[in-house]
């Protein structure tokens, strides 16, 4: 994403509650807002960014703090862009220790010849984590760059994975007779 500029809220809230610099916080991050210094979140310069920008500026004040909004130009692009790429790569390491590790259970019960409707609700939860987690960091990754696409890959042998493990749950339960039987 070519940015045009940058969105800045400058935020103070008071030391106590703690409670609204935790939302605070926690919206800008969920929204990709990276923490240039203490209370100072930038985004790309967008219509939408903007609007969620003034809106967290309201919410600052709401709750006793000031709060400023500019929409200014980097000397440096490169090292704003550079932040908000190591903040999604982190998001995305996480994601592929977690995907690894569902390719690993399904893996783990194949071999234990483990198929049942149980485990197969479980690994579809941990699935549709996956599927819903990839949506978010993508909705927030304002630069992509490889981590995406091999995020998505990750993703698509999951659900490979899932699929064929799914076929063996209903082999074994004996509710899709249309299916090939189970190499032995």
């Amino acid at each position: 994403m070519p940015t045009e500029g940058w969105v800045l809220l400058l935020a103070q809230l008071p030391a106590s509650p703690s409670s609204p610099r935790v939302t605070l916080w926690r919206r800008a991050r969920a929204a990709g807002a990276v923490g240039l210094q203490n209370g100072a979140w930038v985004l790309p310069a967008t219509d939408e960014h903007r609007e969620f920008v003034e809106r967290l500026a309201g919410y600052v004040r709401e709750h006793g703090g000031t709060a400023y909004t500019l929409h200014a130009a980097a000397h440096e692009d490169d090292g704003i862009v550079a932040r908000f790429r190591a903040e999604r790569a982190k998001e995305f390491a996480e994601f592929a220790e977690r995907g690894n590790a569902l390719l690993a259970e399904l893996e783990k019960e194949t071999r234990k010849d483990n198929f049942s409707f149980a485990e197969l609700e479980e690994n579809e939860q941990d699935l549709d984590r996956l599927t819903g987690w990839i949506a978010k960091i993508g909705a927030r990754d304002f630069f992509p760059d490889e981590h995406l696409k091999e995020a998505e890959s990750l993703l698509d042998r999951c659900r490979r994975a899932l699929d064929a493990f799914t076929a063996g749950v209903y082999r074994a339960e004996g509710v899709a007779p249309d299916l090939p039987p189970r190499p032995e």
